[in-house]
């Protein structure tokens, strides 16, 4: 087993950063800010050949008693429970503060805590770790997240204590990707809690509350996921500080790293143009979709109809998603939504034999052919697979830079039919074949 590692501290001392360098990642939001992380975030990180768990946390406030700090609060205690070693993480800079002496309480609780001085680039050793020393908490570390000063020899003296990790493969290389998304206060949080059975991320009645994308590994009927929350999406020009940008961002990011994309929207307030606009980021980066209709239950009857109507008109371009009608806060439906999210993946993930797409494509042609530009009918002959997630095939043939979109469109519909292929784009790429008569011809005038 991989040791966990939980970061710990007051807002704005540096986790963030050293949870980066430790993963060797970006995945976690840096901003000159205090309070930008809100959930605890996981992380693999290595030190040598000796790999382990980094949990960043945020702004631990042990006093906080209402609001966003008490949520904030809570996960990082959970992250802590969790934790087989706590690095306690104060700012060299800042010096000792009052908010330090009352996580420093918390800690003495637990069996293995470092106090690790950030932010100590450019002093003197002993004067950085100097005042530190009054927290009762072990000899001080100093290092420098940001410029990775003493963070190896931190982790080597953190690490000594635990068992080398015997080889063996990773249980969740090969799992399905799940990026939860939608515009902001549509309950993303909520059904992830609600699918892991505990609150995991943070569910706060204010839209922006997950401003990381938070991966949350999951086991259900025996099959492996990860879930990804992520940042409620907006249009561009509606975003508002450098902070929340940077959210979308990686959400952006989350959803290129996923195999599958959980589209949630609202059924109260219907379908949005928001809601529009983050399908079409998913397309855009081809990922397989279900659509999730969430607060169904707080829909009255016209609201129902409408939401209907709508994702026939304003979502109409997802027509290849399976659609479903849920309430993640009251944990209906989402048997039926993990079935679909797993018929996306296998069908993303799909491998497709060139003899049987050849004679699926001969059968299409068959059935209604390209029409003719001129005097030209354009010739398909054979098709093979160029790519998963999403599948793309590739027709050979002549003159296939005369075909239309409409006929395009007719061959995703039919291939997806033959293939059933399920909540995953289809991308078809023509390549014309080269003539070999062409040089012969000009050569006999």
């Amino acid at each position: 087993m991989k040791p966990v590692l939980a970061l710990v501290g007051r807002p704005n001392v540096g986790k963030s950063t050293l949870f980066n360098r430790l993963t060797k990642s970006r995945d976690a939001i840096v901003h000159d800010l205090p309070g930008v992380t809100r959930d605890r975030h996981y992380g693999e990180g290595r030190a040598g050949d000796r790999r382990f768990i980094a949990i960043d946390t945020g702004g631990f406030e042990p006093r906080a008693n209402e609001g966003i700090l008490v949520e904030m609060a809570r996960q990082a205690e959970q992250a802590i429970a969790e934790a087989d070693a706590v690095l306690f993480i104060v700012d060299a800079r800042a010096g000792l503060m009052p908010a330090d002496r009352d996580i420093a309480t918390r800690l003495r609780r637990h069996q293995n805590v470092w106090l690790v001085v950030n932010k100590a680039e450019g002093m003197q050793a002993d004067t950085a770790a100097a005042e530190f020393h009054e927290l009762g908490i072990g000899d001080p570390a100093p290092i420098s997240g940001a410029h990775g000063e003493g963070v190896r020899e931190l982790l080597d003296a953190v690490l000594s204590a635990f068992p080398e990790e015997e080889e063996g493969g990773d249980a969740y290389d090969k799992h399905p990707r799940v990026a939860i998304v939608g515009r902001p206060n549509v309950g993303k949080s909520t059904l992830i809690n609600a699918l892991v059975g505990e609150e995991r991320v943070i569910a706060f009645d204010q839209p922006g509350t997950t401003r990381d994308p938070i991966e949350v590994p999951f086991e259900r009927a025996g099959r492996r996921y990860t879930l990804i929350d992520t940042a409620g999406l907006r249009r561009r020009g509606k975003t508002g500080t450098p902070v929340e940008y940077f959210s979308i961002v990686k959400a952006l990011q989350a959803i290129e790293a996923a195999n599958v994309a959980v589209l949630l929207v609202d059924a109260p307030d219907g379908i949005t143009e928001q809601d529009a606009h983050v399908a079409g980021n998913i397309l855009e980066r081809g990922r397989a979709v279900v659509l999730a209709v969430n607060k169904w239950d707080a829909a009255g009857k016209e609201a129902r109809a409408r939401v209907k109507s709508e994702l026939q008109w304003k979502l109409g371009f997802l027509g290849f998603a399976e659609q479903h009608f849920i309430s993640a806060k009251g944990g209906k439906g989402l048997g039926s939504l993990m079935r679909s999210v797993d018929a996306a993946h296998a069908s993303a993930m799909a491998r497709l034999p060139t003899p049987k797409l050849t004679r699926a494509l001969q059968a299409a042609v068959e059935r209604q052919s390209p029409p003719k530009t001129g005097l030209v009918r354009p010739k398909l002959r054979y098709a093979h697979q160029g790519g998963i997630n999403p599948p793309r095939i590739i027709i050979h043939g002549n003159a296939l830079d005369r075909v239309p979109d409409t006929y395009r469109r007719y061959l995703e519909g039919y291939l997806r039919k033959a293939f059933e292929l399920v909540g995953t784009p289809l991308a078809i790429e023509f390549r014309t074949g080269r003539n070999p008569y062409a040089g012969k011809r000009k050569a006999r005038r």
